[in-house]
């Protein structure tokens, strides 16, 4: 089953409540991204997640993040429940589109949340949400290429190297 959707999401240019700009210590997550899904994640603080996040619509963003003075990379999150894991906690799961060579818990992120995606789903398969998190990654990829968009990138947020 192949999943279509728009590669291009969201409005032209960020609009309110856009950018949504938050910052926190990476944590440990469930272990799943990387190992089960083949999707590595950096984890949000519950407190992050409880204080700066709980007015926004549970689903998936797509913006740009970076870790520490690392570059700014694109990056797509998932915020919420996880219905497919039946978590019983809300989590920010950041996965920053770059292959990294090494995990980095207790290092600092800075995220850009520009815009949303899609709602949280469940899924009857793990392969039915792999498919539908790739999809979500070449949707950010590519609507991050909308000048304003790309702008962001390049903000005073984010500690330039």
């Amino acid at each position: 089953m192949t999943t279509m959707r728009d590669l291009i999401v969201g409005p032209d240019t960020p609009t309110p409540p856009y950018p949504i700009l938050v910052e926190g210590t990476v944590v440990e997550g469930f272990g799943r991204g990387g190992k089960q899904l083949g999707i590595p994640t950096a984890n949000l603080p519950s407190s992050v997640v409880d204080q700066a996040l709980e007015n926004i619509p549970i689903g998936v963003y797509y913006g740009w993040a970076q870790v520490q003075d690392d570059i700014v990379r694109p990056m797509v999150m998932s915020l919420g429940w996880n219905p497919y894991f039946k978590n019983e906690k809300r989590s920010g799961e950041v996965h920053i589109i770059h292959e990294f060579k090494e995990d980095f818990y207790g290092k600092n992120m800075k995220v850009a949340i520009l815009a949303y995606i899609r709602a949280e789903k469940d899924y009857t398969s793990l392969e039915a949400l792999v498919e539908d998190i790739q999809c979500d990654i070449r949707a950010a990829q590519e609507s991050l290429k909308r000048a304003e968009y790309a702008a962001v990138q390049n903000s005073s947020f984010f500690n330039q190297a």
